[in-house]
Formats: C-alpha cells, structure tokens, sequence
C-alpha cells in the first residue's frame, strides 16, 4: 500500500536542467512536486567530472551563450560565475586520421563548390525553420512530412557533395550528440531556431559556443537539487505511468508507487 508521503501535487520525470527547474517553480509557487531520476545523479545531459590534474571537465552540455537567460539567471542566483571562451587559438579538426588547425567557428573549406553547398544547405535549414512555430512545432504546414524524415535523408536531398555531407554529419554530431540517421528533421530544425538560427548555435562571440561554467555545468542541477532535498529521488526509474482513473500514478523499477491527488 501507498503511503500517504508518497502522494504530491506534481511528479517530474527526470532530474535534468529542465526537470529540476520545473520543480523548483513549483515548489515556489506553493505545489509539492517530486522528481523521479533514472540514474544515481541528477543534471542530465550536463555531467561534470572532476580529477586531480584538470580539477573539473564538462564532458557534456557546457555551452551557454547571451539569448540563454533563464540558466543564466540559474547561475547568478546560486553565485556560479562563467568565463569567455578563448576563440584567439587555434582549433583542431581531426578527420581520417589528420589534423588541421584552423580559427573561427567552422573548419575552412578550399573547394568552392562544397563551400556553396554547405552555405545553401544551412540557408535552407533557416528558411524551413522559419516555417516552425515555436510553441507548436507540429503545427508547421510540412509538420508530418519532415517528422518523417530523417536529417540524413534531408543531407541526402539537399547537398551536392561528399564534403558538405561530412560537415553537415559533423554539425548533428556537435549539438545535438547524435547521428543524422537518428534524429527527426522537424525536431532538429525546430531546435535550431529556438537556438537562434545555424550561426548562432555555432558562433562563439554573442553565440551558443560564448561562455562556459567555472566549475562545470553540473553545477547549476546539484544546487536546485539541494534546494529540492528530499523531493529528488535518485535511482527510481519510471516503467509505468496510469493516467487511466482519477489519480495519477506512476510506478519505478524498485516498486515504488508515486501518486498525484
């Protein structure tokens, strides 16, 4: 039988930014919400890991930039400071087994016709985008067609050549952590325009790539989850959600029964 602690107002899937953020405004509006976490730490796609040597890496979301306001906001209230991306130095892209330093937010291309390619492809990108609400993606007028299709099979249709291919491959692989045969080409494009469009998600100066967290990322999940305390609950994969009668109730792995009244 359920306990009564275990009934609350909200349950939130998941212990990422999003999640955490999401309790948090609850909380402060006066519900009782908990948060069900899969894994035995929260942060999500942020993960920071510290050693010795380098005394902390991101080795995931670790970006921020100057639209990004409401992490940024997250950040100056539990005190995290942030420091400018140093785009003075020489970048590194390492492909079949070489590598070539280059400065700026993209390797160069020296073929001018893979050049206008990938220029056409992200151009293009843009103008659909722009035919994505932001609020309701699934209302745009190619909504089915492009949830359909994956970005590869839009890189298919839309670049002329191998080079732009590889670059626009390695643009998915850099944002999103994914390869183009696994991700939707409506939900990629609709999350570049919320991004700002190609440029901003890839530029470092007034871009996505500006700031990084001193300290790690990490950091802005672990101090809501301190706020949070109790109401956090690690370890508790969800496996069933019954929205079927009058309560809510959503069951975990370890039979754990949560409810919402």
């Amino acid at each position: 039988m359920t306990a009564p602690s275990n009934t609350y107002d909200v349950i939130v899937v998941g212990a990422g930014i999003s999640g955490l953020s999401a309790a948090k405004l609850l909380k402060a509006s006066g519900l009782d919400p908990v948060v069900l976490e899969a894994r035995d730490r929260v942060g999500g796609r942020t993960f920071t890991v510290q050693n010795k040597e380098a005394k902390w890496v991101d080795l995931g979301g670790a970006y921020i930039g100057p639209t990004q306001n409401r992490i940024l906001r997250l950040a100056k209230e539990y005190g995290i400071k942030t420091y400018k991306v140093n785009e003075q130095e020489n970048l590194v892209h390492y492909v079949n087994g070489k590598s070539y330093p280059f400065k700026g937010s993209l390797p160069p291309m020296w073929n001018p016709i893979a050049l206008m390619d990938f220029n056409n492809l992200f151009r293009t990108m843009d103008k659909m985008g722009e035919e994505i609400p932001r609020d309701a993606p699934w209302r745009a007028p190619h909504a089915e067609e492009w949830d359909k299709m994956t970005m590869q099979e839009l890189f298919e249709k839309l670049c002329w050549t191998r080079t732009a291919r590889r670059f626009a491959t390695l643009f998915v692989n850099l944002i999103v952590t994914a390869e183009p045969h696994e991700v939707s080409a409506l939900w990629l494009l609709w999350y570049v325009k919320q991004c700002g469009g190609i440029m901003r998600i890839c530029s470092t100066t007034n871009g996505g790539q500006e700031r990084k967290f001193v300290g790690g990322a990490n950091q802005v999940s672990q101090c809501m989850a301190r706020e949070l305390g109790d109401r956090v609950k690690l370890q508790s994969p969800v496996y069933r959600i019954d929205q079927t009668g009058d309560m809510v109730v959503v069951e975990t792995v370890d039979k754990q029964t949560y409810k919402v009244s």
